[in-house]
């Protein structure tokens, strides 16, 4: 039973196989340390908005020289955007698997001696504006020798190996049709901030709880909390109390005694916390808050409700407040927006450490925010320690050069060749228990995703390293056991294979073709075959004793159902055998999406499971969602993300949640956080669906009203008449009862460490916490513009002045917004959107630095640089004026 390499059995029988490598290790490690490596947009006006022009660069200033002609040489370089051209400059350009491409000389190669440069330039799929687009880690292999990185390459510094982008065909995606993105320029900025932003005093900015409270009263006065301060409490808010004591003396230096409500306090000044299952009518997360002088009172609807409380009192410190802590005195009665308030986190692409989501889940709760959507399977890696099955994250947990895949995965998004680099690694069992428990007492639930039948490559290849294992073993065994059989006449070897193809996910006679939007080739879970589902089972069962060991139940289960490649399955012969069969409902490959949707509802309700999907895993055709009633599950999310209005399916959140599903607005145009902060090629991320989201937009975006969100079309055309845009009636929401709340998503293709990870979740996170815990006055079809600004100058104030040093005290890297400035009558005028965050600006080309304060004369044609500064350490993107 032989798996075909459907990517690459034809391309390494491609390679031309010489006795003898042509370089030495030595040689190979001086040519690509030597060697400088350059990507470069030449055009992305070439063929309107389908693909760009690049060009790759070698500078060979090594003292080896590659020979003209065929050599066993491979160049291997990472490219998000599918290479189309094959043949260029006596080379071909193959085609790996996802991002990996390679190059190959042929008879026609010239050459490339010491000292010489070499432009390659190919056509690509769609179009690059910006850095991250081209990924790091490009590297050098010949024969049996260890592949080396282009030494420029192997960084996160964009600008070692990518070449500026200065022409408006590389700033702009496309001109037919026009990319009408306005570009981002420090006047650009300075005018958006001044158009959104009104002053907010000091005292105003740091009163401005985080999400914002329904009803609050300010008193006169201030409470002054110190180590005589003690804490008295009901019994069954233990837990709570540990992690607000914990974060009193970890932030705030505070040291303070907390006894059960039993015990009498001697001493006068005294926080009092307690559950009233009554309060606000019994809604959940509910609190009151009251602030005296002596006397801090807490009250919970329930457990969540009175952790919620102290998290707004704790948001009421000022930042850098230790041991004496003023705060003022006020009344605050509190309820949540949405029961459903959270933040997708994807490590399956690129694996950021323990910390990261640790540090993701404490912030989480400081906000208010209750679920972690975590997406640990993927194409490019699976992220969790499963028992069992060992090759999930021995295989599918690191990426490497092995173009068989049975050490690693092939290397994908700028890992380079080895085990050590970017993006690889997972969570053993025993830390996302420990996770769980640490998420369990913030109020937070993590829901799993298991990506499938799509998405699902790095479980695929783990399972296929596990059926060759156990089948060779079981070959081995059979070996050892040879049996005679008297009417053949002669020895019968006797394999037995079933524990091989116990939880294989792929039929090995699929000769089914495809692509899918990330360039995958063989990245479907077969559907048809009854192991998929043993392994769906098993996986859920492992988590399953995970989280009964952390003391939490899994009563949510996202399975992914997305971006499932056109073509996946049909030639099967499995799938095949299936169709075939009068009697099962399975007539041809559109039932096999719903098929399997079915059969995972049905294994999880068995478990007592609420299973989740993305929204395309639901739906038959553009328009209709699978029949509820096939399912037998009472809840069955759906995470709503593609809102781009000209696409014509952007209605599908009220579709689905009017046929009983219950959704989760997840809209890429607001909500994706691995889009860039604003329109810049140095920003960080994708951009498919806006080019680019601020914390500020994410702060408007309007739940409530899905329609009236839309803006803008992705070539920036703003959206006069959205009917007109899709074409047909829009349905309206019928019930609004399923629509459960929002979260945030980070997809982490372009982000590979931990810092980078964080950066481009804060700020943009807190919107998020405030458009699902608060809905303001000001939103509707109709918006009070006026009343929206007051709202966001309020909270970009609060986020200036202590929340984005609370952040960074936390040991949270953060995104700071690079400022705005404008020469206007020989004064220089700086601002950011976040009031009292500093700016500096240097005269001499950043040599030196000065603090703005206040406009300054300059020329007209002085040049200026401007950055935004948190700390000494913490500083913005430089921009520049003139």
């Amino acid at each position: 039973m032989d798996f075909k390499k459907h990517a690459l059995a034809g391309l390494i029988a491609a390679v031309p196989l010489l006795a003898q490598a042509q370089f030495s290790q030595s040689e190979v490690n001086n040519f690509a340390k030597q060697t400088t490596l350059t990507f470069a947009v030449i055009d992305n006006f070439h063929n309107k908005d389908s693909g760009f022009l690049g060009k790759i660069t070698l500078n060979n200033q090594s003292n080896v020289a590659l020979p003209a002609g065929e050599s066993d040489w491979q160049l291997y370089i990472h490219s998000v955007r599918k290479i189309n051209t094959e043949h260029v400059a006596g080379l071909n350009i193959e085609h790996v698997n996802g991002d990996l491409h390679r190059i190959v000389p042929t008879k026609d190669f010239k050459g490339l001696a010491a000292g010489k440069s070499l432009d390659i330039e190919f056509d690509a799929q769609v179009w690059v504006v910006a850095y991250t687009d081209f990924m790091p880690r490009a590297f050098f292999v010949s024969g049996d020798n260890k592949p080396v990185i282009f030494a420029n390459t192997d960084s996160e510094d964009m600008s070692q190996f990518v070449a500026p982008f200065e022409r408006e065909n590389q700033l702009r995606r496309y001109n037919d049709p026009k990319d009408r993105t306005v570009l981002i320029t420090p006047q650009v900025r300075y005018e958006r901030n001044q158009a959104a932003t009104i002053k907010v005093s000091k005292e105003d900015a740091l009163k401005r709880i985080i999400p914002k409270p329904q009803n609050i009263e300010f008193n006169r006065g201030v409470a002054k909390l110190d180590n005589s301060w003690q804490i008295r409490f009901q019994g069954q808010l233990k837990s709570e109390v540990m992690v607000f004591m914990q974060d009193l003396q970890d932030d705030y230096g505070l040291t303070l005694k907390a006894q059960p409500d039993h015990i009498k306090a001697n001493k006068e000044k005294l926080i009092s916390l307690r559950v009233n299952p009554s309060l606000v009518d019994g809604k959940s997360e509910s609190y009151t808050l009251e602030i005296d002088d002596d006397r801090i009172d807490i009250v919970g609807s329930d457990n969540a409700g009175v952790f919620y409380a102290m998290q707004s009192l704790l948001n009421l410190i000022p930042a850098n407040s230790k041991g004496a802590i003023e705060v003022p005195q006020l009344e605050l009665e509190d309820s949540p927006r949405y029961g459903w308030r959270g933040m997708h986190y994807d490590n399956g692409r690129n694996y950021h450490g323990k910390e990261a989501m640790f540090k993701l889940v404490e912030q989480m709760a400081r906000y208010k925010m209750n679920k972690l959507h975590w997406h640990f399977s993927e194409d490019e890696g699976w992220r969790l320690e499963i028992p069992g099955l060992p090759e999930l994250t021995d295989i599918g947990g690191y990426r490497c050069f092995d173009l068989q895949e049975r050490e690693c995965l092939l290397t994908q998004l700028g890992t380079g060749p080895f085990k050590s680099g970017s993006g690889n690694g997972y969570l053993t069992r025993s830390e996302f228990i420990e996770l769980l428990k640490f998420a369990k007492d913030r109020h937070i639930q993590i829901i799993p995703e298991i990506e499938g039948p799509g998405h699902a490559r790095a479980s695929i290849k783990a399972m296929e390293v596990r059926y060759h294992k156990l089948s060779d073993e079981a070959k081995q065994t059979a070996k050892n056991n040879l049996v005679n059989t008297k009417q053949a006449g002669k020895e019968v070897q006797q394999v037995d294979i079933s524990a091989a193809t116990q939880y294989l996910l792929s039929d090995p006679n699929d000769t089914s073709v495809y692509m899918t939007v990330q360039n995958y080739k063989d990245n479907s879970m077969n559907v048809c075959m009854d192991s998929t589902y043993a392994f769906l089972d098993k996986v859920t069962y492992e988590l399953q004793q995970m989280y009964r060991e952390a003391g939490v139940q899994l009563t949510n289960l996202h399975f992914g159902g997305d971006e499932v490649g056109a073509g996946s399955w049909v030639d099967s012969p499995i799938c095949q055998a299936m169709f075939a069969d009068p009697n099962n409902g399975v007539a041809g490959a559109a039932d096999l999406k719903p098929y399997f949707t079915q059969r995972v509802a049905k294994l999880l309700e068995k478990r007592g499971i609420s299973p989740g999907a993305w929204e395309d895993g639901l739906m038959y055709d553009r328009t209709n969602p699978f029949k509820r009633d096939e399912f037998p599950n009472k809840t069955f999310t759906a995470n709503v993300w593609d809102n781009i209005w000209e696409w014509g399916v952007a209605d599908r959140a009220y579709r689905l949640a009017n046929a009983g599903y219950q959704v989760i607005l997840s809209h890429g145009t607001h909500l994706y956080f691995d889009h860039p902060y604003e329109a810049h090629p140095q920003e960080r991320g994708y951009y498919w669906a806006t080019r680019y989201t601020d914390t500020a937009k994410t702060f408007n975006y309007m739940p409530d009203d899905v329609y009236a969100n839309a803006d803008y079309t992705r070539t920036r055309e703003p959206i006069d008449n959205l009917e007109a845009l899709v074409g047909r009636p829009l349905p309206q929401l019928e019930k609004p009862e399923n629509i459960l709340g929002m979260q945030g998503q980070v997809w982490s293709e372009t982000i590979r460490t931990e810092e980078q990870v964080l950066a481009m979740i804060f700020p943009r996170i807190l919107s998020v916490a405030e458009r699902a815990w608060h809905k303001a006055p000001w939103e509707g079809e109709q918006v009070n513009t006026k009343a929206r600004v007051e709202d966001w100058s309020q909270f970009a104030a609060a986020v200036g002045i202590k929340e984005l040093t609370k952040l960074v005290s936390s040991d949270v890297s953060i995104n700071l917004p690079v400022p705005g400035g404008i020469i206007e009558n020989g004064k220089l005028h700086v601002n950011t959107p976040f009031a009292y965050l500093d700016v500096e600006y240097s005269l001499d080309n950043g040599n030196t630095w000065q603090l703005y304060t206040a406009p300054i004369s300059v020329s007209e044609n002085q040049a200026i640089a401007l950055r935004s500064r948190l700390n000494e350490q913490i500083n913005s993107r430089i921009t520049h004026i003139n």
